[in-house]
């Protein structure tokens, strides 16, 4: 039998604990099908592999890039994030955009818009033009949100997004969740 560790309970912690992490419990992962991966079982830091499945990319009803020298990044609890080496892009699909974020591992990303056309999906790519030690792989590999682009594969399947604006990762049948995103994962 599995035992959950509640603070409100535990008579160290009850009397300090905030009452919103007194209700929190760490969440209960899906079952996994062969075949399937949890995200789980991804590693924290993130890992960094290689993927030679087909990946394409389209926006504006135009592929913008397709690739099997795809990146995945794995993070525990977050679906895979995969990245395309920039030079899988059609030329003059990628444009610098404004504004910046930080990854504790990965370090700084810079932000792109994708461009197809008249489609412009603005700040929906990111990079690492200088990434965090360990993590100098995805130097010249693009990222992008799947749910701002008009269809995403991943070996002919069709990526779902990750839920709540901010992360990109990419779902498929593949893996299983529950993914940090969703309402109520905030404190995972």
């Amino acid at each position: 039998m599995r035992r959950e560790f509640m603070a409100a309970t535990h008579p160290a912690f009850s009397p300090i604990a905030h009452p919103e992490w007194m209700r929190s419990r760490h969440p209960q992962p899906d079952p996994v099908r062969p075949g399937q991966e949890s995200v789980w079982d991804y590693p924290r830091p993130p890992r960094v592999e290689a993927s030679s499945e087909g990946i394409e990319i389209t926006l504006g009803g135009q592929v913008v890039a397709r690739t099997n020298r795809a990146l995945r990044v794995l993070e525990t609890s977050h679906p895979p994030v995969y990245y395309v080496p920039a030079d899988d892009f059609v030329p003059g699909s990628l444009r610098p955009a404004p504004g910046a974020s930080w990854c504790e591992y990965k370090g700084e990303a810079g932000y792109l818009d994708v461009v197809a056309g008249d489609t412009v999906a603005a700040g929906a790519g990111w990079t690492y033009p200088d990434p965090s030690r360990g993590f100098e792989q995805l130097r010249g590999m693009i990222a992008v949100y799947p749910g701002r682009m008009g269809r995403v594969t991943v070996a002919g399947e069709t990526v779902r997004p990750q839920a709540g604006g901010f992360y990109g990762g990419w779902i498929t049948d593949r893996v299983v969740g529950p993914f940090k995103g969703e309402p109520g994962t905030m404190g995972w």
